[in-house]
């Protein structure tokens, strides 16, 4: 098969990770792309009501030990019975039902024969992919996310395919790819970020956002890219099916050659998989092999940022890069990619310049600005966005306006939550103004919709302090310094 990752076919060796936190920040392996057959079977085709979980496993070491062989029988761990059970109870119960508005809770009134007969639908090939619902939800830019909601029975064999896929992949995957990985999250990727720009020679980054990626996809090239490793037809046949099962929107069915609907179980996959052909394995090559100086990458899904010691290699990636992208249809966003000086000698530099203060750049919902310690040392400043936080507030008031009339004691809780939430994921290291910010408005939009309550009853503030007080978590950090955490982790 002469897939696209042919001119790509020399192996690219082991890169060194980053000095910061070793393998967290940038630790990864070489990859070569896949070609032949494997010698022998990876697991028996008979599948024990205990070895589900275990067949997997064994797939995952055929899949490191051999980085070239390609599996040819795979179909079989998606029809088990007891995988299609774990994937039932790991969807989410009360998540939107598909065009057929089947549900968790109907479709588990009888779930073992749903499953039995999933099951023989999929081991004789007469499971058919249904259309997905096209929905749209608000993004913090105001602009509309268009979202894509599968069948329950969908989502249930599209789950279960992925956990069989991610035992492949997932030695597959290069270190510095953090978006949508079993074991890994959004502040894996912060950290890896920060680190870099701590300990490696960054003085330039290149902030990039890809056009409309999920909707860009081609379902060609995507296809070549999954056949460098699986060969059983089977499987490729229920991908291809996902594919082109089409969209369903105002009751009107459209198909398209490329894209992915966000929502399914397998489409944030489907995008690693080509991601990882299409930009990592290149920005790993690229960096071993042209760069002058240091480079670091770091990926999130589709999102992605790459720090530079010298501006004429950032030019020079960001100019390939774009050659790249267009070969498989994929295109930069000309509005929000940039290449910008950052790093503990941009100030000065700027300043000289006449050019002001260092740019920033946002990433996963942080604005990352060139700061400096007490000690008047660089380091990286994270704070929330600013539309983030404002977008927050937003609906926060919204959903308290719905809930004029509830009990305190039922708002308090809920806005409780919402705060946790808020800091758990926002509470970082130098990120405090922020999030006491946050706090106080939530409190001052709730003071605002109790003296709407009633035209005599005044709240004062004396009271809301003491509902503050109690039902609003403390304004504080919860995540560890990233140099610290990647020590423990590494």
């Amino acid at each position: 098969m002469n897939g696209p990752g042919q001119s790509d076919r020399p192996v690219v060796p082991a890169k060194s990770p980053n000095k910061a936190g070793a393998s967290a920040a940038e630790g990864m392996e070489g990859r070569g792309l896949a070609k032949g057959n494997p010698s022998q079977q990876n697991a028996p085709r008979a599948q024990h009501r205990d070895g589900a979980r275990s067949a997997l496993e064994r797939v995952r070491e055929v899949a490191e030990r051999d980085k070239v062989v390609r599996f040819t029988t795979l179909l079989h761990h998606v029809y088990n019975v007891e995988h299609l059970r774990a994937a039932y109870y790991a969807l989410k119960r009360g998540a939107a039902p598909g065009i057929d508005g089947e549900t968790w809770e109907h479709y588990g009134q009888a779930l073992e024969e749903n499953l039995a007969d999933l099951s023989g639908r999929l081991k004789r090939g007469a499971y058919r992919a249904k259309p997905v619902k096209r929905t749209y939800i608000p993004k913090a830019d105001g602009r509309q996310r268009p979202l894509g909601i599968p069948t329950l029975e969908d989502k249930l064999v599209q789950r279960a395919t992925a956990e069989v896929l991610n035992a492949i992949y997932e030695t597959d995957f290069l270190g510095f790819s953090y978006g949508f990985r079993p074991g890994r999250s959004p502040h894996n990727a912060l950290d890896a970020l920060y680190a870099g720009l701590l300990t490696r020679k960054v003085n330039w980054v290149l902030d990039a956002d890809i056009r409309g990626f999920f909707e860009a996809i081609d379902h060609a090239w995507l296809v070549k890219f999954v056949e460098h490793r699986i060969a059983d037809r089977r499987v490729v046949r229920l991908i291809q099916k996902w594919l082109n099962a089409g969209v369903l929107e105002d009751g009107v069915r459209t198909w398209r050659d490329e894209g992915t609907p966000q929502g399914g179980s397998i489409s944030p996959l489907l995008a690693n998989v080509y991601l990882h052909y299409v930009f990592d394995l290149w920005a790993q090559r690229w960096r071993k092999t042209q760069a002058h100086g240091d480079v670091i990458v770091v990926r999130y899904a589709d999102d992605f940022s790459v720090g530079f010691q010298h501006r004429a290699d950032a030019e020079r990636f960001l100019a390939e890069l774009r050659e790249r992208f267009a070969k498989f249809s994929l295109e930069l966003h000309s509005e929000k990619t940039r290449l910008l000086e950052f790093g503990p000698f941009a100030a000065e530099h700027r300043r000289r310049a006449g050019k002001g203060k260092p740019e920033t750049f946002n990433f996963l919902g942080f604005t990352h600005i060139s700061g400096k310690k007490r000690n008047g040392r660089f380091t990286v400043v994270r704070q929330t966005i600013r539309k983030r936080l404002q977008a927050k507030l937003s609906a926060v008031k919204a959903e308290l306006r719905r809930r004029l009339h509830a009990p305190i004691p039922e708002v308090g809780r809920w806005l409780r939550s919402v705060v946790q939430g808020h800091l758990r994921y926002y509470g970082v290291p130098m990120n405090g103004p922020a999030l006491h910010t946050f706090r106080f408005q939530v409190g001052r939009l709730w003071y605002r919709t109790l003296r709407r309550r009633s035209q005599t009853a005044r709240v004062t503030w004396a009271r809301m302090r003491r509902l503050i007080g109690r039902w609003l978590p403390p304004a504080r950090i919860t995540h560890p310094y990233p140099l610290r955490r990647l020590g423990v982790v590494t």
